[in-house]
């Protein structure tokens, strides 16, 4: 697939993300719902509208569109994702957590807004991705829909993303630096499990069987820890500005990173590695006409600049 396909086709599905994301956090309320307070809305809004790659949502179409489902099932899915995820960089970005106040470019939602507003949002959030994903109008599967619930609560709690945000803050005050097994672990709950999920759910979605999943699996866990070593490199090397979020904050907090681990050359053939790894995982699982485009993101994780 050439450069530009790939960034037409990832545009398109991250505009129709955007589109479905502005619907389901409407102002007015659903039918069965009694009220959406305006303020809260706005901020919901503030965090998930109008940023970010939308990742997440591809992988989850693009997975389910390699084995065949392209209709508005994915895409839902996605967006209860991104629901999540939202809400993580919320909570992540309060005094409390890492205590930012920049992400995309804009004020941090607790500096936007406040931080009692900041925090009932991400709770909202994170309530919404489960009322999207249980919803009839995602799969007509019941089973489909528990089996989403299910495998996006361990992706986004104790031992997913949740215990792996715990496990980095103890990090930051270790009395020793972690050891790249205990910081592959940690980033592979903090920030993998959400993306390996994605590849779930869209696997699940198009009815894969269980060695098609397995591999494909294979594939999420590559692209979520290539993810991760790309965001550190972006971090030690990179500028606020082009970033828009602090730079260099990982080093002045002893966060555990790839980079502190491996160092900015290792962790650059680590990441080399992976997306190898990822693009053996497509072509051993999908057919191979419907395999460029996960190709295609396995690299662009790895070389995005931002």
């Amino acid at each position: 697939m050439d450069d530009a396909a790939f960034k037409a086709r990832l545009a398109e599905t991250a505009a129709a993300a955007e589109r479905i994301l502005d619907e389901l956090l409407s102002f007015e309320p659903n039918p069965r719902e009694i009220s959406r307070p305006r303020r809260l809305i706005e901020a919901m809004r503030y965090a998930t509208l109008g940023g970010g790659k939308r990742l997440r949502p591809v992988l989850v179409v693009e997975t389910a569109r390699a084995l065949g489902r392209a209709d508005r099932g994915p895409l839902r899915a996605g967006a209860a994702i991104e629901c999540v995820h939202a809400y993580s960089l919320i909570h992540d970005d309060l005094p409390a957590m890492d205590d930012d106040d920049l992400r995309r470019g804009r004020p941090t939602t607790h500096k936007a807004f406040d931080e009692a507003t900041a925090i009932l949002a991400g709770d909202a959030l994170q309530a919404l991705a489960f009322e999207i994903v249980a919803d009839p109008a995602t799969d007509a599967s019941g089973q489909s829909r528990a089996q989403l619930c299910f495998r996006l609560a361990r992706a986004a709690g104790l031992s997913g993303m949740v215990g792996g945000q715990m496990l980095d803050l103890q990090a930051e005050t270790a009395p020793v630096p972690l050891s790249l097994e205990e910081i592959s672990r940690l980033q592979a709950m903090k920030t993998g499990a959400l993306l390996a999920f994605s590849v779930e759910a869209g696997a699940l979605l198009a009815g894969a069987d269980a060695k098609v999943s397995a591999v494909l699996a294979t594939y999420g866990s590559a692209v979520g820890r290539a993810f991760q070593i790309a965001d550190d490199l972006l971090d030690a090397e990179g500028d606020a500005a082009t970033l828009g979020k602090r730079a260099g904050k990982d080093a002045a907090r002893r966060k555990a990173t790839f980079v502190a681990a491996l160092g900015v050359d290792g962790a650059r053939r680590e990441l080399a590695r992976l997306v190898d790894e990822a693009k053996a995982a497509v072509a051993a699982s999908v057919a191979a006409e419907s395999d460029e485009m996960l190709s295609a993101i396995a690299e662009f994780v790895a070389s995005r600049k931002s």
